[in-house]
């Protein structure tokens, strides 16, 4: 099999790659100040998502107002191909530019969209994403999180809890449930609540990777005064823009994905012969076999999300990309073991970095791939989609 791509598309990516190559922020400046390294968005990712915006390359299939250039589905592809390839992020606050912006766009006022979604789409403010919460992880529905209506404005009492970046977050795209009678999957609503409002109080949960440069927390809301124009949508319709705000994440996470194992594959397999050298030779023979069976399942994720993009594409069904999710990161979190393991004892010691010519700490790599087994649904609400909707098995 030959993947290749027309003439058009071709020329496509490499006017983005002559633009990128002028305009993408220096290593200097991503080092310097680092997402994670202070309660706010660095200065250089925000000039940089406004540069994107200008010269409409921060959404490439939006329309130029929005930041795009009307460019297609497979254009799209190659963009984040190549932008992840240069190691440049798109933006610092994901869950703002991937799933909040799109859905004020879509579900938002003239107003909301003026106030949150462009701010956020021009680099000028960033936003959290108050979803789960100490009862109602994966099972959305079952959030407990109350906003009663007072007049014209929302009173919202409650806990989210793994919110990314709320400790730097300028709003709050929040969940919560505004019809206690309903069935569960009713009777949710969506409001925008700036994090300044009184009430709101932030607690970062330290990360054992990094506990110095927290990026989740818990969120606390004690009477929270929210004006009742920040409801987006319709009231107690906040599940249809659930399923439609996920949707948007995971559009293209699959990519982005297997990129990143491809990237530490190659580091592993470059690698490979100097952890392995110190083992008995029967022991050699069996990470030898185990770092190849990780890349043949690397190989076979790429295959599995080309397959299911063509598909998509073509405006077919694609049963691949509910597959991708957790076939992707559980061949993350068994790469990251297979190379912990072939370290032995060695692998805590070499926490912030292996000593064989690389930064990467294989442990470190282990210990992040649990959070890809569990964001954006968890391998076990994965399986039971699976199973639902591509096998047509009745739910358990």
């Amino acid at each position: 099999m030959k993947l290749s791509f027309s003439p058009e598309v071709e020329a496509f990516r490499e006017e983005f790659l002559a633009w990128l190559a002028d305009n993408r922020p220096s290593q200097e400046e991503m080092d310097a100040d680092p997402a994670l390294s202070s309660a706010h968005s660095p200065a250089w990712a925000r000039a940089w998502t406004k540069r994107m915006f200008d010269a409409g390359w921060l959404v490439p299939g939006w329309p130029p107002e929005r930041g795009g250039r009307n460019a297609g589905a497979v254009e799209t592809l190659v963009y984040m191909e190549e932008l992840t390839r240069a190691g440049v992020p798109r933006t610092t606050n994901p869950q703002g530019l991937g799933i909040i912006a799109p859905s004020i766009l879509d579900y938002g006022t003239p107003e909301q969209i003026e106030q949150y979604a462009m701010p956020l789409l021009l680099g000028e403010r960033t936003a959290c994403l108050g979803m789960s919460e100490p009862g109602a992880g994966s099972d959305l529905a079952a959030l407990s999180t109350r906003a009663v209506r007072d007049g014209d404005h929302f009173v919202v009492n409650g806990q989210k809890v793994w919110t990314s970046g709320a400790n730097y977050a300028e709003f709050c795209f929040l969940f919560c449930r505004t019809d206690p009678d309903a069935p569960k999957h009713k009777g949710i609503s969506i409001l925008l609540v700036d994090m300044d409002t009184p009430g709101i109080t932030v607690r970062p949960l330290p990360e054992i990777v990094d506990p110095e440069h927290p990026d989740l927390n818990e969120v606390f809301l004690d009477d929270v005064i929210v004006p009742a124009e920040n409801l987006v949508g319709v009231e107690n319709n906040g599940w249809i823009m659930a399923n439609g705000s996920l949707a948007h994440e995971r559009s293209m996470v699959w990519l982005d994905s297997v990129m990143r194992l491809e990237y530490q594959l190659e580091t592993l397999v470059e690698q490979t012969p100097a952890l392995i050298a110190g083992l008995p030779p029967m022991e050699q023979g069996v990470a030898l076999d185990q770092v190849m069976s990780v890349y043949t399942d690397v190989m076979a994720a790429r295959c599995l999300g080309y397959r299911g993009f063509a598909k998509y594409v073509k405006g077919a069904a694609a049963p691949e990309q509910a597959l991708m999710k957790a076939f992707a990161s559980e061949t993350h979190q068994r790469m990251g073991l297979v190379a912990s393991e072939i370290q032995g004892g060695h692998a805590i010691d070499m926490l912030g970095g292996i000593g064989i010519e690389s930064d990467t700490s294989w442990l470190e790599v282990y210990f992040h791939s649990f959070a890809s087994t569990i964001s954006a649904g968890s391998s076990e609400i994965q399986r039971n989609i699976i199973s639902e909707k591509v096998l047509g098995l009745p739910r358990s």
